[in-house]
Protein backbone atom coordinates (compact mmCIF):
# COMPACT_ATOMS: atom_id res chain seq x y z
CA UNK A 1 0.00 0.00 0.00
CA UNK A 2 1.69 3.13 -1.35
CA UNK A 3 -0.89 6.10 -0.86
CA UNK A 4 0.24 9.55 -1.98
CA UNK A 5 -1.68 11.89 0.16
CA UNK A 6 -2.33 15.50 -0.94
CA UNK A 7 -0.47 19.05 -0.27
CA UNK A 8 -3.63 20.01 1.80
CA UNK A 9 -2.73 17.37 4.35
CA UNK A 10 0.83 17.99 4.82
CA UNK A 11 -0.54 22.27 5.11
CA UNK A 12 -3.34 21.05 7.40
CA UNK A 13 -1.42 18.96 9.89
CA UNK A 14 1.86 21.09 9.94
CA UNK A 15 4.35 18.56 7.96
CA UNK A 16 6.32 22.10 6.48
CA UNK A 17 6.96 23.13 10.16
CA UNK A 18 7.08 20.26 12.78
CA UNK A 19 10.65 18.52 13.10
CA UNK A 20 10.47 15.31 14.41
CA UNK A 21 11.19 15.00 18.05
CA UNK A 22 13.71 13.55 19.89
CA UNK A 23 11.04 10.78 21.33
CA UNK A 24 10.15 9.47 18.07
CA UNK A 25 12.21 6.64 16.45
CA UNK A 26 12.95 7.87 12.71
CA UNK A 27 11.65 5.49 10.84
CA UNK A 28 12.99 4.17 7.38
CA UNK A 29 12.23 6.34 3.93
CA UNK A 30 10.22 3.83 2.62
CA UNK A 31 7.33 3.70 4.90
CA UNK A 32 3.77 2.21 4.92
CA UNK A 33 0.68 3.05 7.03
CA UNK A 34 0.96 0.32 9.09
CA UNK A 35 4.65 1.50 9.81
CA UNK A 36 2.88 4.81 11.04
CA UNK A 37 0.69 2.82 12.83
CA UNK A 38 3.03 1.13 14.40
CA UNK A 39 5.05 3.82 15.90
CA UNK A 40 2.20 5.63 16.62
CA UNK A 41 0.46 2.65 18.94
CA UNK A 42 4.26 1.88 20.33
CA UNK A 43 5.26 5.76 21.68
CA UNK A 44 1.75 5.87 22.64
CA UNK A 45 2.30 2.25 24.54
CA UNK A 46 5.97 3.59 25.78
CA UNK A 47 5.59 6.98 26.84
CA UNK A 48 2.08 7.82 27.30
CA UNK A 49 1.59 9.43 30.79
CA UNK A 50 -1.92 8.00 32.15
CA UNK A 51 -1.98 4.91 31.34
CA UNK A 52 -2.62 3.94 35.17
CA UNK A 53 -5.15 5.89 35.61
CA UNK A 54 -7.10 5.49 32.09
CA UNK A 55 -9.88 2.36 31.36
CA UNK A 56 -7.76 1.83 28.12
CA UNK A 57 -6.78 -1.25 27.06
CA UNK A 58 -4.08 -0.77 24.60
CA UNK A 59 -3.77 -3.96 23.44
CA UNK A 60 -6.96 -4.30 21.92
CA UNK A 61 -6.85 -0.31 20.63
CA UNK A 62 -4.07 -2.55 18.02
CA UNK A 63 -6.81 -5.25 17.27
CA UNK A 64 -9.67 -3.22 16.66
CA UNK A 65 -7.95 -0.65 14.39
CA UNK A 66 -4.70 -2.21 12.73
CA UNK A 67 -7.40 -4.51 10.38
CA UNK A 68 -9.04 -0.97 9.60
CA UNK A 69 -6.27 0.15 7.71
CA UNK A 70 -7.49 -1.82 4.52
CA UNK A 71 -9.78 0.55 4.07
CA UNK A 72 -7.96 3.92 3.93
CA UNK A 73 -6.11 3.51 0.54
CA UNK A 74 -5.47 6.89 -0.52
CA UNK A 75 -8.07 8.63 1.31
CA UNK A 76 -6.46 11.17 3.72
CA UNK A 77 -9.43 11.37 5.49
CA UNK A 78 -10.46 8.62 6.41
CA UNK A 79 -6.65 7.94 7.26
CA UNK A 80 -6.98 11.13 9.49
CA UNK A 81 -10.44 9.77 10.70
CA UNK A 82 -8.66 6.21 11.85
CA UNK A 83 -6.09 8.00 13.84
CA UNK A 84 -8.67 10.27 15.39
CA UNK A 85 -10.66 6.80 16.46
CA UNK A 86 -7.59 5.56 18.19
CA UNK A 87 -6.75 8.82 19.92
CA UNK A 88 -9.94 8.51 20.99
CA UNK A 89 -9.70 5.52 22.85
CA UNK A 90 -7.15 7.37 25.76
CA UNK A 91 -10.27 10.25 26.35
CA UNK A 92 -8.38 12.73 26.76
CA UNK A 93 -8.74 16.21 25.37
CA UNK A 94 -4.56 16.99 25.37
CA UNK A 95 -3.83 13.73 22.85
CA UNK A 96 -4.36 14.75 19.29
CA UNK A 97 -4.06 15.80 16.01
CA UNK A 98 -1.14 18.96 16.69
CA UNK A 99 -3.57 21.03 14.49
CA UNK A 100 -6.89 20.83 13.36
CA UNK A 101 -8.07 19.34 10.23
CA UNK A 102 -11.56 21.36 8.72
CA UNK A 103 -14.43 18.39 8.59
CA UNK A 104 -12.89 16.43 10.92
CA UNK A 105 -14.55 16.27 14.52
CA UNK A 106 -13.22 18.16 17.35
CA UNK A 107 -11.91 17.49 20.57
CA UNK A 108 -13.66 18.89 23.74
CA UNK A 109 -14.21 21.69 24.77
CA UNK A 110 -16.06 23.00 22.07
CA UNK A 111 -17.99 26.39 23.28
CA UNK A 112 -20.28 24.40 25.15
CA UNK A 113 -19.15 21.87 28.33
CA UNK A 114 -21.70 18.94 28.54
CA UNK A 115 -22.87 16.69 31.73
CA UNK A 116 -25.08 13.98 32.23
CA UNK A 117 -27.99 14.93 34.27
CA UNK A 118 -31.43 12.53 35.63
CA UNK A 119 -33.24 14.51 32.62
CA UNK A 120 -30.53 14.20 29.42
CA UNK A 121 -26.95 15.90 28.66
CA UNK A 122 -27.22 18.71 29.62
CA UNK A 123 -25.49 22.45 28.89
CA UNK A 124 -23.59 23.02 32.27
CA UNK A 125 -21.57 26.26 30.78
CA UNK A 126 -21.31 28.32 27.51
CA UNK A 127 -18.33 29.98 26.12
CA UNK A 128 -19.16 33.62 26.30
CA UNK A 129 -19.05 35.27 21.93
CA UNK A 130 -19.50 32.20 21.28
CA UNK A 131 -21.63 30.53 18.20
CA UNK A 132 -23.42 28.93 21.04
CA UNK A 133 -23.90 32.07 22.70
CA UNK A 134 -25.10 34.04 20.15
CA UNK A 135 -27.78 31.34 19.11
CA UNK A 136 -29.31 31.42 22.30
CA UNK A 137 -28.08 28.29 24.23
CA UNK A 138 -28.36 28.41 28.15
CA UNK A 139 -27.07 27.19 30.73
CA UNK A 140 -29.16 24.29 31.75
CA UNK A 141 -30.59 23.24 28.22
CA UNK A 142 -30.56 19.61 26.99
CA UNK A 143 -29.01 18.82 24.35
CA UNK A 144 -31.05 15.87 21.78
CA UNK A 145 -29.82 16.01 18.87
CA UNK A 146 -26.72 16.79 16.75
CA UNK A 147 -26.73 17.52 12.55
CA UNK A 148 -29.88 15.39 12.20
CA UNK A 149 -28.17 12.60 14.61
CA UNK A 150 -29.95 11.54 18.19
CA UNK A 151 -27.48 13.49 20.33
CA UNK A 152 -27.14 9.47 22.32
CA UNK A 153 -25.62 8.15 19.03
CA UNK A 154 -23.50 11.06 18.21
CA UNK A 155 -21.87 10.36 22.12
CA UNK A 156 -21.79 6.84 21.07
CA UNK A 157 -19.27 7.49 17.72
CA UNK A 158 -16.92 9.15 20.04
CA UNK A 159 -16.88 6.84 22.92
CA UNK A 160 -13.85 4.60 23.37
CA UNK A 161 -14.71 0.90 22.27
CA UNK A 162 -11.28 -0.67 24.30
CA UNK A 163 -11.96 -0.16 27.94
CA UNK A 164 -11.37 -2.64 30.32
CA UNK A 165 -14.39 -1.03 32.86
CA UNK A 166 -16.40 1.68 32.56
CA UNK A 167 -14.82 5.13 33.45
CA UNK A 168 -17.28 8.05 33.46
CA UNK A 169 -14.39 10.30 32.43
CA UNK A 170 -14.11 8.66 29.18
CA UNK A 171 -18.24 8.70 29.17
CA UNK A 172 -17.59 13.32 29.87
CA UNK A 173 -14.93 13.00 26.62
CA UNK A 174 -17.22 11.36 24.37
CA UNK A 175 -20.64 13.97 25.03
CA UNK A 176 -17.77 17.34 24.93
CA UNK A 177 -16.29 16.05 22.02
CA UNK A 178 -20.00 14.93 20.20
CA UNK A 179 -21.83 18.67 21.11
CA UNK A 180 -18.50 20.37 19.54
CA UNK A 181 -19.61 18.49 15.88
CA UNK A 182 -16.76 18.95 13.30
CA UNK A 183 -14.01 21.55 12.79
CA UNK A 184 -15.11 25.04 11.07
CA UNK A 185 -18.25 23.43 10.01
CA UNK A 186 -21.81 24.90 10.88
CA UNK A 187 -23.84 23.10 13.76
CA UNK A 188 -27.45 21.49 13.96
CA UNK A 189 -28.84 21.11 17.80
CA UNK A 190 -32.01 20.66 18.97
CA UNK A 191 -32.27 22.12 22.34
CA UNK A 192 -35.05 21.42 25.32
CA UNK A 193 -34.72 24.77 27.30
CA UNK A 194 -35.79 24.59 31.21
CA UNK A 195 -39.13 25.23 30.32
CA UNK A 196 -39.75 22.57 27.80
CA UNK A 197 -39.30 24.52 24.54
CA UNK A 198 -37.65 22.41 21.78
CA UNK A 199 -35.89 24.64 19.48
CA UNK A 200 -33.94 23.73 16.47
CA UNK A 201 -30.93 26.09 16.17
CA UNK A 202 -28.14 26.34 13.35
CA UNK A 203 -24.68 27.20 14.94
CA UNK A 204 -22.06 28.74 12.13
CA UNK A 205 -18.80 28.41 12.53
CA UNK A 206 -17.40 30.99 13.85
CA UNK A 207 -13.36 32.07 14.04
CA UNK A 208 -11.74 32.62 17.72
CA UNK A 209 -11.03 36.51 17.77
CA UNK A 210 -8.13 37.61 17.00
CA UNK A 211 -7.08 39.28 20.93
CA UNK A 212 -3.57 41.26 21.39
CA UNK A 213 -1.84 38.70 24.04
CA UNK A 214 -1.94 40.97 27.02
CA UNK A 215 -3.99 44.14 27.58
CA UNK A 216 -4.71 46.03 30.75
CA UNK A 217 -6.56 48.56 32.07
CA UNK A 218 -7.43 50.60 35.86
CA UNK A 219 -10.55 49.21 36.96
CA UNK A 220 -13.27 51.64 38.64
CA UNK A 221 -12.47 49.76 41.71
CA UNK A 222 -8.87 51.35 41.96
CA UNK A 223 -7.78 47.53 41.24
CA UNK A 224 -5.12 46.89 38.18
CA UNK A 225 -6.25 44.41 35.58
CA UNK A 226 -3.95 42.51 33.35
CA UNK A 227 -6.03 39.96 30.53
CA UNK A 228 -3.06 37.40 29.05
CA UNK A 229 -5.12 35.37 26.26
CA UNK A 230 -1.73 32.98 25.13
CA UNK A 231 1.35 31.85 26.57
CA UNK A 232 2.03 31.07 23.12
CA UNK A 233 3.86 34.14 21.99
CA UNK A 234 7.48 34.66 23.05
CA UNK A 235 6.56 38.66 23.28
CA UNK A 236 4.20 37.97 26.12
CA UNK A 237 6.36 38.57 29.07
CA UNK A 238 7.69 41.44 27.53
CA UNK A 239 4.52 43.04 26.76
CA UNK A 240 3.09 42.14 30.39
CA UNK A 241 6.32 43.83 31.77
CA UNK A 242 5.07 47.12 30.25
CA UNK A 243 1.61 46.73 32.00
CA UNK A 244 2.85 45.93 34.95
CA UNK A 245 5.15 49.13 35.26
CA UNK A 246 1.94 50.91 33.84
CA UNK A 247 -0.07 49.15 37.26
CA UNK A 248 2.89 49.62 39.75
CA UNK A 249 0.97 51.52 42.16
CA UNK A 250 -2.33 49.75 42.30
CA UNK A 251 -3.19 48.17 45.34
CA UNK A 252 -4.11 45.06 43.95
CA UNK A 253 -3.97 43.35 40.76
CA UNK A 254 -6.03 40.82 38.90
CA UNK A 255 -4.69 38.74 36.47
CA UNK A 256 -7.59 37.19 33.62
CA UNK A 257 -6.44 34.06 32.08
CA UNK A 258 -9.74 32.90 30.87
CA UNK A 259 -10.31 31.75 27.00
CA UNK A 260 -6.34 31.40 27.15
CA UNK A 261 -5.44 27.88 25.29
CA UNK A 262 -1.96 27.55 27.11
CA UNK A 263 1.50 27.87 25.71
CA UNK A 264 4.76 27.40 26.57
CA UNK A 265 6.05 27.47 30.03
CA UNK A 266 8.93 29.56 29.49
CA UNK A 267 6.32 32.26 28.82
CA UNK A 268 4.70 31.92 31.72
CA UNK A 269 7.47 31.35 34.51
CA UNK A 270 9.12 34.94 33.58
CA UNK A 271 5.67 36.23 34.50
CA UNK A 272 5.45 34.28 37.57
CA UNK A 273 8.52 36.08 38.57
CA UNK A 274 7.37 39.34 38.94
CA UNK A 275 5.93 38.97 41.86
CA UNK A 276 8.58 37.14 43.81
CA UNK A 277 11.97 37.92 45.59
CA UNK A 278 13.76 34.86 45.63
CA UNK A 279 13.53 31.78 43.60
CA UNK A 280 10.39 29.32 44.95
CA UNK A 281 8.77 25.59 43.70
CA UNK A 282 5.63 26.07 41.50
CA UNK A 283 5.00 22.62 40.35
CA UNK A 284 6.26 19.12 40.66
CA UNK A 285 6.13 16.82 37.11
CA UNK A 286 6.64 13.15 36.19
CA UNK A 287 7.56 10.93 33.17
CA UNK A 288 7.53 7.65 31.69
CA UNK A 289 10.37 6.25 29.57
CA UNK A 290 9.48 3.04 28.10
CA UNK A 291 7.38 0.24 28.00
CA UNK A 292 6.11 -1.79 31.40
CA UNK A 293 7.79 1.70 33.36
CA UNK A 294 6.06 3.69 35.66
CA UNK A 295 5.94 6.92 35.86
CA UNK A 296 9.37 8.62 37.69
CA UNK A 297 9.39 10.27 41.31
CA UNK A 298 8.33 13.66 40.58
CA UNK A 299 11.15 16.48 40.28
CA UNK A 300 10.32 20.06 41.38
CA UNK A 301 10.13 22.88 38.14
CA UNK A 302 11.33 26.63 39.93
CA UNK A 303 10.22 30.03 39.12
CA UNK A 304 13.17 32.62 39.81
CA UNK A 305 12.76 36.29 40.12
CA UNK A 306 12.80 38.94 37.20
CA UNK A 307 11.78 42.34 36.36
CA UNK A 308 13.40 45.58 38.15
CA UNK A 309 10.94 46.18 40.68
CA UNK A 310 8.03 43.15 42.19
CA UNK A 311 4.90 43.46 42.48
CA UNK A 312 4.14 42.91 46.35
CA UNK A 313 0.41 43.90 46.71
CA UNK A 314 -2.41 40.99 46.58
CA UNK A 315 -3.13 39.40 43.48
CA UNK A 316 -6.20 37.55 41.65
CA UNK A 317 -5.75 35.36 39.02
CA UNK A 318 -9.06 34.75 36.72
CA UNK A 319 -9.98 31.22 35.16
CA UNK A 320 -12.21 29.24 33.77
CA UNK A 321 -13.23 26.28 31.79
CA UNK A 322 -11.72 26.97 28.85
CA UNK A 323 -8.29 27.85 31.05
CA UNK A 324 -6.29 25.33 29.04
CA UNK A 325 -2.86 23.79 29.54
CA UNK A 326 -0.59 26.63 30.74
CA UNK A 327 -3.38 28.63 31.56
CA UNK A 328 -3.54 26.07 33.82
CA UNK A 329 -0.47 25.59 35.51
CA UNK A 330 -0.31 29.42 35.55
CA UNK A 331 -2.94 30.04 38.20
CA UNK A 332 -1.78 26.98 40.20
CA UNK A 333 2.13 27.96 39.95
CA UNK A 334 0.85 31.60 41.32
CA UNK A 335 -1.14 30.30 44.35
CA UNK A 336 2.19 27.32 44.47
CA UNK A 337 5.03 30.44 44.78
CA UNK A 338 1.92 31.90 47.26
CA UNK A 339 1.42 34.84 45.01
CA UNK A 340 -2.55 34.50 44.38
CA UNK A 341 -5.51 33.45 44.97
CA UNK A 342 -7.47 31.89 42.20
CA UNK A 343 -11.30 32.52 41.54
CA UNK A 344 -14.00 31.36 38.40
CA UNK A 345 -14.72 28.02 37.56
CA UNK A 346 -12.28 24.83 36.86
CA UNK A 347 -10.39 24.86 34.22
CA UNK A 348 -10.12 22.31 31.38
CA UNK A 349 -8.62 19.68 32.85
CA UNK A 350 -5.40 18.63 30.79
CA UNK A 351 -3.32 17.40 33.18
CA UNK A 352 0.19 16.59 31.33
CA UNK A 353 2.47 18.10 29.22
CA UNK A 354 2.43 17.35 25.54
CA UNK A 355 5.05 15.97 23.56
CA UNK A 356 5.06 16.06 19.12
CA UNK A 357 5.11 12.84 17.48
CA UNK A 358 5.46 13.12 13.78
CA UNK A 359 4.79 10.03 11.68
CA UNK A 360 6.81 10.74 8.93
CA UNK A 361 4.72 8.72 5.98
CA UNK A 362 1.87 11.03 5.94
CA UNK A 363 3.43 13.98 7.75
CA UNK A 364 0.75 13.77 10.58
CA UNK A 365 1.71 15.24 13.79
CA UNK A 366 0.18 14.12 17.09
CA UNK A 367 0.13 15.56 20.38
CA UNK A 368 0.37 13.21 23.33
CA UNK A 369 0.44 13.40 27.25
CA UNK A 370 3.91 12.86 28.30
CA UNK A 371 4.61 14.46 31.62
CA UNK A 372 1.58 14.95 34.22
CA UNK A 373 2.16 17.99 36.30
CA UNK A 374 1.35 18.37 40.13
CA UNK A 375 0.61 21.55 42.84
CA UNK A 376 3.64 21.85 44.80
CA UNK A 377 1.32 19.94 47.50
CA UNK A 378 1.46 17.00 45.03
CA UNK A 379 -2.52 17.33 43.81
CA UNK A 380 -2.80 16.50 39.85
CA UNK A 381 -3.32 19.62 38.02
CA UNK A 382 -6.46 18.36 36.27
CA UNK A 383 -8.13 17.78 39.66
CA UNK A 384 -7.62 21.70 40.91
CA UNK A 385 -10.83 23.46 42.22
CA UNK A 386 -10.72 27.26 42.34
CA UNK A 387 -10.04 28.73 45.41
CA UNK A 388 -13.16 30.75 44.94
CA UNK A 389 -15.90 28.99 43.15
CA UNK A 390 -17.74 30.81 40.47
CA UNK A 391 -21.01 29.45 39.46
CA UNK A 392 -21.30 28.75 35.64
CA UNK A 393 -22.80 31.98 33.93
CA UNK A 394 -22.22 34.14 36.74
CA UNK A 395 -19.51 37.28 36.83
CA UNK A 396 -16.24 35.99 37.65
CA UNK A 397 -14.52 39.44 37.25
CA UNK A 398 -16.83 40.82 40.08
CA UNK A 399 -16.28 37.99 42.30
CA UNK A 400 -12.40 38.46 41.55
CA UNK A 401 -13.03 42.28 42.49
CA UNK A 402 -15.05 41.48 45.93
CA UNK A 403 -12.03 38.82 46.94
CA UNK A 404 -9.30 41.61 46.05
CA UNK A 405 -11.12 43.82 47.89
CA UNK A 406 -11.54 41.10 50.85
CA UNK A 407 -7.37 40.65 50.70
CA UNK A 408 -6.99 44.40 50.48
CA UNK A 409 -9.70 45.23 53.20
Amino acid sequence: MTPVFSRRMALATGLSAVAAPALAIAPPKDITLQQDFDELWETIRDRYAYFEEKATDWDRVRAIYLPRLAEVGDDEDKWMRLLGSITDELYDAHTHFAQGVPGLPRWPLSDILAEDSPAGVRVRDRRDGSAAADAGIEVGDLVIAIDGMPFAQAAALRTPRALRRPDPEARWYAINAAVGGNRERDRKLRIRSRGGQVRDLVLPYKAAPNRPAISHRRLDSGFGYIAITTFGDNETPKAFDAALLDLKDSRGLIIDVRENGGGDTAVARPIMGRFIRERRPYALMRRRSGQGIGLTDPWTEYVDPQGPFTYENPVVVLQNHWSASMAEGFPMGMKGIGRARTVGTETMRLGAAVFPLRLDRTGVTVNYSAEPVYAVDGTPRWRLKPDVAVAPGADILAAGVAELRRLTA
